[in-house]
């Protein structure tokens, strides 16, 4: 059995869509898969069993990405294509059974991509580590004691938490009176975005740092994967440490938490509506650096601290 699965470009779409990859790993044994994705999130699929072939989409002009796969896969007779893309490709090449996600419910986005093969409850987002990334990580994050992960950045500056309040809630967990005290503090961040994290990278003791910048998502999934906590933005980074069951607080401002929280982690959003938000970027002079000032550091701690307690 062939299976095209078409995945979303963005490494925080595509790891929502990994529970149906898993479902449909499990569920077809002798299923062999070929994978379509964009380059930020292609190691997240590089260890998948029976993975066939990856193909990975970069963008061109006039679509041209789009007639590669097809001339990729033209030559297939496919069981199922899943597309994730509501893309003319999957409807052009030759498939038994198509499963095209082509509207959006407006539920979380777990439950709108399992929708795609009507699977109910939806499976939960899945990564496979290869033994590479695993051993890796054992180099990397000490396995003797709970480690704290956080996510400073994301792609939208507009929904970075400032960079002192991580530094604050950073002290609060990892002190001598915290839940945390003295744990590692491991810190992801791509490496354009050092400059912005530099504040809070300096303010971890150096015995208790363990930045992780500029590595292939599969180290940093491994990595992650030993957190005891994940605190962060709205970003990709959220959703990967979410779909490795790690307790995941995600921090929200001008997004869509009821659709794009965390899986089964925890959402806190700042008091101001999206609405509101975006209305203060559009008119503010001069332009907000972030619209996340608003969501105080003892918030955040409150339900860092009852997330500790209801995973201990």
């Amino acid at each position: 059995m062939k299976i095209l699965f078409i995945t979303s470009n963005r490494i925080g779409d595509a790891v929502l869509t990994t529970g149906v990859l898993a479902w449909l790993e499990r569920h077809y044994p002798s299923a062999t898969f070929t994978i379509a994705c964009g380059p930020h999130g292609a190691d997240l699929f590089r260890a998948v069993p029976r993975l066939e072939r990856l193909l990975i989409m970069k963008k061109r002009k006039a679509n041209g990405h789009w007639l590669s796969l097809w001339a990729r896969c033209i030559g297939t007779r496919w069981d199922l294509i899943v597309d994730f893309r509501n893309s003319l490709v999957s409807r052009l090449l030759y498939a038994k059974k198509r499963a095209i996600l082509s509207h959006h419910t407006g539920a979380h986005k777990v439950i709108d991509n399992a929708s795609v093969l009507k699977l109910v409850p939806p499976p939960d987002p899945h990564i496979w580590l290869s033994d590479d990334a695993l051993k890796k990580a054992e180099t990397l994050v000490p396995s003797n004691r709970p480690v704290l992960a956080l996510g400073p950045a994301a792609n939208w500056p507009l929904k970075q938490w400032p960079v002192d309040s991580f530094v604050a809630l950073m002290k609060a967990l990892t002190g001598p009176d915290g839940p945390l005290p003295d744990a590692p503090v491991m810190v992801f961040a791509d490496r354009h975005e050092r400059p912005t994290i530099e504040p809070l990278v300096e303010a971890i003791p150096e015995n208790r740092r363990i930045i992780l910048i500029g590595h292939d998502l599969q180290t940093v999934a491994a990595c992650l994967k030993k957190a005891r906590l994940y605190i962060g933005n709205d970003s990709g980074l959220m959703h990967l440490a979410a779909a490795l069951h790690v307790p995941t607080l995600g921090l929200f401002g001008p997004g869509f938490p009821d659709i794009y929280g965390p899986w089964k982690g925890v959402s806190i959003t700042t008091p101001e509506s999206r609405d509101a938000l975006l209305k203060k970027a559009a008119t503010q002079t001069p332009p907000p650096k972030t619209l996340m000032q608003s969501l105080s550091v003892e918030r955040v701690l409150a339900a860092a601290q009852d997330l500790l307690k209801k995973t201990a």
